[in-house]
């Protein structure tokens, strides 16, 4: 057999697992779960691999996959694996400039599109790309334009393959796959600039899973996870591959915005996501404190305190808690904490894994106060995910974990982290002066992130580019008092600005039903959205809980304006990534007279 586990992954699962279910899937039209067996992902991932040979994909040339997360996202992987070819996933929300982009860049000839939208753009796109020959659509439901006589649907394109030539073909080039095989070429949307292909060889992913095995020993053929960040992302996508080595059964989750709903259906034991889906469960559980009266409200408060006392000042610094504190905290697990995670859906859990961002500190201690095994972590497109974690009872709050075995880890300029190792990409598609760039010249993976090691755990500081500088030389962290400010129940989204300015200030997107309950609550009138965030009252609001929060920061630190937005920050005005970073520069562009405004005197 082929020298790359990924190319028979799915194949010696099925006949390790046969008809046991591998993955499940909502049909929204029946409302219900269905389930796809370990035999059956075999079955058509050999269909996909015959099929993608029989249209004439050559070894190592690129096919793209423009979906949100569907089975057949997986189907496409292990089947260009198979067959020596390279996935190029895109977000299900590109643009169509974006998806222009990334098929002239990786010369696709063969785009899988998921939805309506994703036919939409890609049909768009087809006649302006010069190596793009056919659409192939996953969903039945999609209606294709009627000029359209190039795209098939995906139940077509696996019927392809079938015969016998194709099968020896196919056999030929299984047996040949090698570890230093192209898997993906991943597009990071960046902050700033054109995208990037981050290039990952099947040894990037294989180097990767041997390094888990070592951390993460509670992941077995038992666990139920729940795939809810995107495939095109390197940590859903690189987790998802590793669970799918050790048996895990995969629960995927069509739409982002349903997760409250689907996770309930599910239940699941493990499920990885960035802070922004913790921060909201902190939000509903002060949200619930806040409301309860008295006896109710003081019994929480205490199992919070309990809770911290027993999971973080003990626990999680190798301690045994004493008995009174076992017993009492016992009582809380019981009642409060399995309440709150029977409600989100979570009572099953076997541990989460976060990053993507840096967790608000207050809503990390929160997560682990309950008992929730929240593992947090850091890692790149460009490390193949991870690069360090923290573990069950092996954490500290504010860290990013121990550095993953295997890779080494040095620090340069600015204390930026430096990294070496087998899951290191080995630079970007066609872009030599960038990968140059990108490394020292003895070969170190430059992060762009700074931190430094206490204890044996790495701590994030912030990102170097992302560094701003007032007008009086004092060197700001936006990202340290943005996190700051989002646990915040009235804040949603918040981006500060003080590069070349002589002072800091925010622009805020509130938590709309929040801001309209208070207005409710204290007899405030307005017409609109609008009028009401001009409010005094409203505004004296956020003054008072922005002093609040930043009381830690130095007087140059902290927010001395704020304009509260009628809009949220949206990836259809440019001023979002797919992986819901902010686009400080378009922000600028867009908001050019609000921010004026903040510092006129």
């Amino acid at each position: 057999m082929g020298n790359s586990c990924m190319s028979v992954l799915i194949e010696k699962q099925a006949e390790k697992y046969g008809d046991r279910v591998a993955l499940k899937y909502r049909d929204y039209a029946a409302g219900k779960w269905l389930s796809v067996s370990w035999r059956q992902f075999s079955e058509i991932v050999e269909k996909v691999a015959g099929s993608l040979v029989a249209l004439g994909v050559n070894v190592q040339e690129c096919i793209g996959v423009f979906s949100q997360n569907m089975p057949e996202c997986l189907y496409m992987d292990f089947g260009a694996f198979k067959s020596r070819i390279v996935t190029v996933p895109l977000y299900a929300t590109n643009s169509e400039a974006q998806v222009r982009y990334i098929i002239e860049n990786s010369s696709i000839a063969y785009l899988f599109v998921g939805e309506q939208y994703q036919y939409d753009v890609a049909y768009r796109v087809l006649n302006l790309c010069s190596s793009l020959k056919q659409i192939v659509i996953f969903s039945p439901a999609v209606k294709r334009a009627q000029d359209d006589r190039k795209s098939i649907y995906f139940s077509e394109f696996l019927t392809i393959g079938d015969s016998a030539n194709v099968r020896e073909e196919l056999q030929r080039r299984t047996s040949q796959t090698e570890s230093s095989d192209l898997a993906n070429i991943l597009y990071t949307s960046g902050t700033t600039g054109e995208s990037k292909g981050v290039m990952l060889l099947h040894s990037s992913y294989e180097a990767a899973f041997a390094a888990h095995d070592k951390r993460l020993v509670t992941l077995t053929d038992k666990d139920v996870v729940m795939n809810f960040l995107p495939f095109a992302h390197i940590f859903e996508r690189a987790w998802s591959y590793y669970c799918l080595l050790r048996g895990c059964l995969l629960c995927i989750n069509l739409h982002p915005q349903d997760i409250q709903q689907t996770i309930k259906e599910i239940r699941p034991t493990a499920m990885c996501s960035v802070p922004r889906f913790w921060e909201k469960v902190y939000a509903g559980a002060m949200d619930k404190i806040h409301q309860s009266n008295g006896v109710t409200r003081r019994l929480m408060l205490d199992a919070l305190r309990t809770g911290k006392k027993y999971n973080i000042d003990y626990l999680s610094k190798g301690e045994e808690p004493p008995l009174w504190l076992q017993v009492k905290y016992k009582f809380y697990d019981r009642t409060i904490f399995s309440l709150l995670k029977r409600t989100i859906g979570i009572e099953n859990g076997n541990f989460f894994p976060t990053a993507g961002a840096p967790v608000p500190k207050r809503v990390e201690e929160f997560v682990h106060s309950v008992g929730i095994n929240m593992v947090v972590g850091y890692g790149l497109t460009e490390t193949t995910a991870t690069v360090s974690l923290g573990w069950m009872k092996d954490y500290r709050i504010g860290s990013v974990g121990h550095i993953l075995p295997g890779l080494e880890i040095k620090f340069g300029e600015n204390n930026e982290i430096l990294l070496k190792g087998e899951t290191v990409t080995k630079g970007y598609y066609k872009k030599e002066s960038v990968t140059r760039q990108s490394f020292t010249d003895d070969g170190w993976f430059r992060t762009g992130d700074s931190g430094y090691m206490k204890d044996g755990f790495l701590y994030l500081t912030d990102r170097i580019k992302d560094l701003f500088k007032t007008s009086n030389g004092k060197y700001i962290a936006p990202q340290a008092i943005e996190t700051k400010m989002v646990v915040d129940r009235y804040i949603d989204q918040i981006s500060v600005i003080a590069d070349q300015r002589k002072f800091v200030s925010a622009l805020i997107v509130p938590e709309y039903t929040q801001v309209e309950k208070y207005a409710s609550d204290h007899h405030i009138a307005y017409t609109d959205r609008k009028d009401l965030l001009k409010k005094p009252e409203i505004l004296e609001l956020f003054r008072e809980r922005i002093e609040t929060l930043q009381q830690e920061f130095a007087h140059y630190e902290q927010i001395k304006r704020f304009t509260l937005l009628p809009e949220p920050f949206s990836m259809s005005k440019g001023e979002l990534t797919d992986t819901l970073k902010i686009r400080r520069s378009v922000l600028l562009k867009n908001y050019a007279s609000e921010i004026e405004r903040m510092y006129e005197d």
